[in-house]
Order: C-alpha cells, then structure tokens, then sequence
C-alpha cells in the first residue's frame, strides 16, 4: 500500500499516515500538497493524508479547495497532537546558531521561544522534517531545526531543550485521509463533511442549518471559502455527527435550497492522537 504526504519521513504527515494505516505501508513524499493531489488522482498511490485544520491556525482553506477541484473522498480523519523541538547536530553549541529553520507554521507555532532568542534568524523550509534532514546531511552546525522529536532521532540530531518548545501546548492538527474510490463506505462512519453554495438571500443559511439541527444532528464546524472567479460567492463547508444515519440523510434533503451540494465523505470520528510510539 502507497501513501502520499507532504513532507519526508518523520514530518507530522508521515506520522498520522504510519498512525492510521500501520507500519507496513510505503511512503510517497510530496513537496507541496497540489503535487499530492497529482499523483491520488493519477493512481499513482493508494491513498493520501492532508493536514486541513489546526488549533491555533485554523483552517488550510485551500487544501479544502483542492480536496473540492481534484474529486476526492474523506474516508477518515486523525487529530494528532503537535510537538515541536528544536534540534541540531551533535558537536553544535547553541551560542553559535544563527538561523532556525523549519516549515513557516512550526516557526510561528514555536513564535515565543523564538521571541526569546533575537539571535536565531528564521529560515523558512518546505517541510519540518525535511530541514532536520538538511542540518544531518550538510552538518550545519550554525542551523537549528524546528520538527518532531522522531526526526531528531531519525537522522541522529541533538535536543537543544529537553522538552517541547511550542507556544500553545494543547496544539492539534487534524489531517484527513483521501481516496478515489466514489464507492468507498464505512459502516461505523458517524461523521461527515458536507459543502455547497447558496444564494445570495436573507436567512437562507439560517434556514439550511435549521433542518440538520431538527434532525439532531450536531455540528461541529462551518466555514466558508470563496468561489474562485466569482465575486462575492461562498462554497460553505460543513461538518456534522450523528448517532442515526437515517436522520443525517434526512438532514441532507436541502437540495430546494442549496446549489451544488456535495458529501465530501462520511466517516468515522477521528481520535485524538498524542502517543506517537505506534507510528515508528
């Protein structure tokens, strides 16, 4: 089985990946995620994982829009507890650092240490992993990297500080596992993403939440993004759970009301994930 992710192995994708489907999967690594997306669609993997929201960032507004352009399908999601340290190679000393690289997110999810320490200038980096790879590999010894506590052992770097160093400790990302299969089902899904667009009226949003709320069905999140090329247009993306199927297919009758509706996929509730021994 072939996975994709963005990011190299030991980044915060290749750990949900190893999470959700186990060990015995190989691991196609993605520079950004719209390559991620080129190769699901060709067939050239089985399956992908997506990051599309975090706690602190909130969402990642355009791989819902990719998600939407390449006709995937949401066959689970996985909460993974983000972790950073900051690392570098064995024989470094942290008085001669002058720069820190890693992903532009870890850099701002890690802003008060950095704060802290005026003398590391920031690099920006394709991937959290990836720039531990690149200390290891060029034996930077004036670079530290932000990434995972696994890529510091991975490529056998050195902690700088002994714990972890993001701001925000109660710091979650929420990633989403992507197939092609239209048919797939999931008999214990009990969640579901939901997106279309509605017209331009007074109450008419109102109107739609109303039915899936009469029809008990919770929601967990409503967002909006707006429609490439069209002024003042919104795709609303919804996510809603439910103890009775029958009652969230019923909630879903809004077809009178809404233009282009579509079930991005159904789905099991994703746990919550902060014991990442499993995905080594």
């Amino acid at each position: 089985m072939k996975i994709a992710i963005q990011g190299g192995r030991a980044s915060f994708h290749d750990i949900t990946a190893r999470y959700y489907f186990g060990e015995n999967i190989d691991i196609e690594e993605c520079e950004s995620f719209r390559q991620l997306c080129f190769k699901l669609s060709a067939g050239e993997v089985d399956y992908a994982v997506m990051a599309v929201d975090n706690s602190i960032a909130a969402s990642i507004l355009p791989n819902y829009a990719l998600i939407e352009e390449f006709g995937f399908k949401i066959i689970g999601e996985v909460y993974l507890q983000i972790k950073q340290y900051i690392m570098c190679v064995p024989d470094t000393k942290e008085e001669h650092i002058r720069w820190v690289m890693s992903h532009y997110m870890a850099l701002n999810q890690c802003e008060e240490y950095l704060l802290n320490r005026p003398m590391m200038e920031r690099r920006e980096y394709h991937d959290t992993a990836d720039s531990a790879k690149y200390i290891k590999e060029h034996h930077s010894t004036d670079i530290a990297a932000i990434a995972s506590k696994y890529a510091c052992e991975l490529y056998g770097l050195k902690l700088l500080e002994p714990e972890s160093i993001e701001t925000y400790k109660n710091n979650f990302t929420r990633f989403f596992i992507l197939s092609t299969d239209k048919k797939f089902k999931d008999e214990t899904a009990n969640k579901a993403t939901i997106s279309f667009r509605l017209s331009n009226e007074v109450g008419a949003l109102s109107k739609v939440l109303k039915i899936i709320v009469d029809n008990e069905v919770n929601l967990t999140k409503i967002q909006s993004l707006p429609v490439f090329g069209k002024a003042a247009e919104y795709r609303f993306h919804v996510d809603c759970e439910w103890s009775d199927y029958a009652k969230f297919k019923k909630s879903i009758a809004i077809n009178s009301i809404v233009e282009d509706l579509k079930i991005l996929g159904e789905y099991k509730k994703g746990e919550f994930v902060n014991d990442y021994s499993r995905s080594k």
